[in-house]
């Protein structure tokens, strides 16, 4: 009777410490850049002909290339865009939104043509100010005769960017979660894949959210009801790292990457 007694009571203290448990995605998140794993799929360009061209753009990018504002439809994130020859090595690029600068690019291919690097900011996020980052493309088809050397096919290797701009916060409660991010971006949603609004981003406007099994939290997002992009997000057993499939249902791509709670 006495060893049973002392079993219930210890069960009885267990309860509420169980109760309040934090759930493993619980905590704010970043994303180690090292450890991407990009997709195949290269992005294609053509400058030539005063006329710059992006190919696997969604939507597709096919513009003068004169340094004067053009512009484009059916990008949430950009109305205008110009783009500036330096030479035939290097090209700028500055998108503007409302007749506002949101991002700029310098494109650099490297001496033997083989290396695209490109430096970008972008400041059209709702907090967090000016973000920055660079990626780094390898050559995998040659552009035409006489095009400006970026024409081809560029397949991205590596990539970097500002803590902001990869960094969030998950927390769950009960049967939400919520999501924060330095640069703006939330929602809360019900862990039963209920569509919720996403907030911050003109590109994404619903997203919903369920578990996997017990490891692994499904985001979905979705632009004016069309699904963009999904994301599975597997935590490790001790809760420390987090390993990220990101589907990208626009330009049919998936990259892999890992990310660590801070």
């Amino acid at each position: 009777m006495r060893k049973l007694f002392f079993a219930g009571l210890s069960v009885l203290l267990m309860m509420p410490v169980l109760a309040m448990a934090q759930s493993p995605f619980d905590g704010t998140w970043k994303v180690d850049m090292s450890s991407a794993q990009f997709p195949t799929k290269p992005d294609v360009y053509l400058l030539q002909n005063g006329m710059y061209e992006c190919k696997t753009c969604v939507p597709s990018i096919n513009i003068k290339a004169d340094g004067t504002d053009q512009k484009v439809s059916g990008d949430p994130y950009q109305d205008t865009m110009s783009v500036k020859v330096i030479d035939d090595r290097n090209v700028e690029t500055t998108s503007k939104k409302d007749g506002k600068i949101v991002g700029t690019s310098k494109n650099s291919v490297s001496s033997d043509g083989d290396t695209l690097t490109v430096n970008w900011t972008y400041s059209g996020n709702p907090t967090g100010g000016t973000q920055t980052g660079s990626f780094a493309a390898k050559r995998v088809a040659k552009g035409p005769t006489g095009a400006n050397l970026i024409s081809g096919s560029w397949r991205p290797e590596k990539a970097e960017a500002s803590a902001a701009a990869i960094t969030w916060t998950f927390k769950v409660n009960g049967n939400e979660v919520t999501m924060t991010n330095p640069t703006g971006q939330s929602y809360t949603a019900k862990l039963d894949g209920t569509e919720a609004p996403y907030k911050g981003d003109p590109g994404t406007t619903s997203v919903s959210v369920k578990m996997l099994g017990k490891d692994t939290l499904q985001e979905t997002d979705k632009r004016d009801g069309k699904v963009i992009a999904i994301y599975a997000n597997t935590v490790s057993a001790d809760g420390r790292s987090m390993k990220i499939t990101a589907e990208d249902k626009l330009l049919g791509r998936t990259t892999k990457f890992d990310a660590q709670k801070q």
